[in-house]
């Protein structure tokens, strides 16, 4: 469990800078792209689709983040509710979900990323898939984060947030 920990924390953290930095790129553009339509009134055409690529970033990193971190939701009004022990299965099943979830995300957007990756983007000049690929790293985070809960709860440990 160390070495999951340990990596995981780092792979968080890591997806954490990440989202933060595209939220950063968002403000820059976004702002940018208003001077440059109003000010100078000339709005460049690759501002739209660089914003996009940004917010599909800083959405997925976060939320694989927030798996970690438990920051997701996982019904913790009505698990507070029941007897210690099926809170036990209940976090267990909530955990088995996100895994299936992490997994059809990461099959799903693979699958589409590899029949656009022909596909150019006009403004920008790279591959379509590059919309596709931050979910497919987001699936697979979720999938480990998941994996070190799972493995927490049945050790009666409990997952260090990576930002702490």
């Amino acid at each position: 469990m160390k070495w999951l920990t340990w990596l995981n924390s780092r792979l968080s953290r890591w997806a954490l800078y990440v989202s933060v930095a595209c939220l950063i790129g968002i403000v820059g553009v976004v702002f940018g792209s208003v001077i440059w339509r109003y000010a100078l009134n000339d709005a460049p055409a690759w501002s739209e689709q660089v914003a996009l690529i940004l917010v599909i970033n800083v959405a997925m990193f976060g939320a694989a983040a927030g798996v970690r971190d438990e920051g997701h939701i996982g019904m913790e009004s009505l698990m507070g509710l029941l007897p210690p022990k099926f809170q036990f299965w209940g976090g267990n099943l909530v955990g088995l979900i996100t895994i299936v979830f992490g997994a059809f995300l990461t099959w799903g957007t693979w699958t589409m990323a590899m029949s656009v990756w022909t596909n150019v983007i006009p403004t920008l000049g790279i591959s379509e898939a590059f919309r596709y690929l931050p979910c497919v790293v987001a699936g697979v985070l979720i999938i480990l984060f998941s994996i070190e809960h799972l493995i927490a709860m049945s050790t009666d440990k409990k997952v260090i947030p990576s930002w702490h």
